[in-house]
């Protein structure tokens, strides 16, 4: 499928709608003349094709436009949830176009990334200011923000752990782990549309519970198992073309033992240029290791 004249594709996602009673769907973000700074394009686009041949040709079946770039999609229960420029919105397949249900607009800069943790919960990586749980409110057909980051953060990439985690990456170069207290999900039921933290900010705020500094911009993040036998562990590839993982270690002997290797290291072997390990993996927040359970 052939784009028009300056127009490109900054997200895609295939979701059964229940329009289409299950049947799969590929739905294309994308934006014409866009200029990065200051942020300019002329339109947004957001294009659904139907598969035909077991996914072997795709149908257009109609376009909707947008006013922003549409720079994260995904599956919410038979809809769409996207992420248009700041402002997240829920759509529904119609005849000619999509029919928005409901929108969330306080994101502070744009929609970098969204999670469906479940039918209610929704994680939303923001392009500067870290990760925003929101809560979706059937009986309202509204969006909520109910917690947020400490911390800003340029994100780069993300993934899910698990209900209440979080791995991401900013363009510093770090990657670190945010998860929400566990006091914040019985309270989200509670929230309003009005509660407002301090700052304007969300009443229940997430805390990093890892810190890592890699020193090259993360690209890719995902939780994967490398071998059927194997722990589940985080995979990361960077700019530079670097691959690396970050392993679980399950016993409090094991961390012992690591942490007393890396204090030998440094002082049998210090590094050539004179900088410090711990400074480096240190470079924009304190290294931080904490059991993920």
């Amino acid at each position: 499928v052939e784009l028009p004249d300056n127009e490109a594709a900054f997200s895609v996602c295939a979701l059964p709608f229940r329009e289409l009673g299950g049947e799969y769907a590929l739905v294309v973000g994308s934006c014409r003349d866009l200029r990065l700074h200051p942020r300019a394009l002329s339109c947004g686009m957001l294009r659904v094709y139907r598969l035909l041949e077991n996914g072997r040709r795709l149908e257009l079946m109609h376009e909707t436009q947008v006013e922003d770039v549409p720079y994260a999609l995904a599956s919410f229960g038979g809809r769409l949830l996207a992420g248009v420029g700041r402002t997240l919105r829920l759509y529904e397949l119609g005849k000619k176009k999509l029919l928005r249900r409901c929108e969330l607009r306080s994101l502070p800069v744009m929609v970098q990334a969204v999670h469906v943790v479940s039918p209610e919960l929704v994680v939303v990586g923001d392009l500067a200011e870290s990760f925003h749980w929101v809560r979706y409110r059937a009986r309202d057909n509204s969006l909520t923000v109910f917690a947020d980051g400490t911390n800003a953060r340029w994100l780069t990439a993300s993934c899910q752990l698990d209900a209440r985690t979080l791995a991401g990456a900013d363009k510093f170069g770090n990657i670190f782990v945010s998860r929400l207290p566990p006091e914040a999900d019985g309270e989200a039921d509670d929230v309003g549309a009005n509660s407002e933290g301090l700052l304007g900010g969300a009443p229940n705020k997430a805390e990093d519970i890892v810190q890592f500094h890699v020193g090259e911009i993360v690209v890719s993040l995902h939780k994967e198992r490398l071998s059927p036998s194997s722990h589940e562990v985080i995979v990361f590839a960077t700019n530079m073309g670097s691959v690396g993982a970050l392993l679980p270690v399950r016993s409090k002997d094991d961390i012992e033992f690591l942490k007393h290797l890396e204090m030998h290291l440094r002082q049998e072997a210090p590094p050539l240029c004179g900088r410090e390990h711990v400074v480096f993996r240190s470079s924009f927040f304190p290294v931080k290791v904490r059991s993920l359970r």
